[in-house]
């Protein structure tokens, strides 16, 4: 019975997380409508606010004041980062082909086994280090500096990456108290207070249009992220991870059909070296962790 619940877990994680990547590549076909028109920082607050009043029914549940101060400080610093990457990536999202964009995100997962090694002084393998050079690689060869001008809109992407590596260590920290609801509402909150600021020094009266696009940007994250915790919930991060990575097939399916942007035959020889390299991380990791649990004794009573 134990090993059917664990199989059926494992492949309801994988459909969750499968809806997921469908959910943010919703999100970036939606923002590449939208266009760039509107000031990024404006867009993404716009983005977050109305994500924040979806998120109402979840914000009456919280208990406020169990809510310690080193967690609000967290919760703070994060929203900075978060908010930080994702006024970047919508200023990406309308410069660069949807494909060149994905292909460049993949570097987060590099970023963030870094900020592991650095900040929760996790052991640092020849595996990881591999690992991390051949995504480092992988990334030069999607932007190739001094064979080609690299667009604003690449850089842009570029920085985004540890800033979203930096919300997720975050996040990971913020996990081993917190609520995953709970979790996801203070996000929303501190990236709209952070690009509040930002939003009112470049703001122009949006129209209708762009609210809906934005407000169908707020509907698919809110949900991919909902979806994103479900499989995390259901299955381990090593067996989902790489099925986020059909993310990238439907963002250049997606680019070709709707906006004709054909693919860089270097975006997709690096994007696959950066695949490789996570997927070889999770691979790797999975094992270690099935011989450590073999091998550690059982705890009596």
């Amino acid at each position: 019975m134990t090993e059917a619940s664990n199989q059926h877990g494992t492949l309801a994680g994988i459909l969750w997380m499968v809806a997921a990547g469908l959910l943010f590549v919703a999100v970036t076909v939606a923002v590449r409508y939208l266009g760039s028109d509107m000031p990024a920082v404006q867009a993404a607050f716009i983005r977050y606010l109305l994500g924040l009043l979806m998120l109402i029914p979840v914000l009456l549940r919280i208990r406020w004041r169990s809510i310690s101060r080193q967690s609000h400080g967290l919760y703070f610093f994060r929203g900075i980062a978060h908010g930080l990457a994702v006024m970047l990536w919508f200023f990406s999202m309308a410069r660069i082909p949807i494909a060149d964009v994905t292909a460049i995100g993949y570097t987060t997962p590099i970023f963030t086994a870094v900020g592991a090694i650095v900040f929760f002084r996790e052991e640092m393998h020849l595996r990881r280090l591999s690992a991390i050079a051949a995504g480092f690689i992988g990334t030069l060869i999607i932007l190739r500096p001094g064979l080609q001008v690299i667009e604003i809109g690449a850089l842009a992407q570029l920085v985004a990456a540890p800033c979203f590596a930096i919300s997720f260590l975050l996040a990971k920290k913020l996990t081993q108290k917190q609520d995953s609801w709970e979790i996801l509402a203070m996000l929303s909150i501190y990236c709209t207070l952070v690009l509040l600021p930002g939003a009112l020094m470049v703001w122009r009266t949006p129209t209708l249009v762009e609210v809906a696009w934005l407000l169908l940007v707020a509907v698919f994250a809110t949900a991919g992220h909902y979806a994103l915790t479900r499989a995390f919930a259901n299955a381990p991060l090593t067996v989902t991870q790489p099925f986020g990575f059909l993310q990238l097939v439907w963002a250049i399916l997606f680019g070709y059909l709707l906006f004709d942007e054909t693919p860089d035959i270097w975006v997709a020889v690096g994007a696959a070296i950066i695949v490789t390299a996570v997927t070889y991380i999770s691979h790797r990791e999975a094992r270690v962790r099935r011989v450590k649990l073999k091998t550690t004794p059982s705890q009596p009573g």
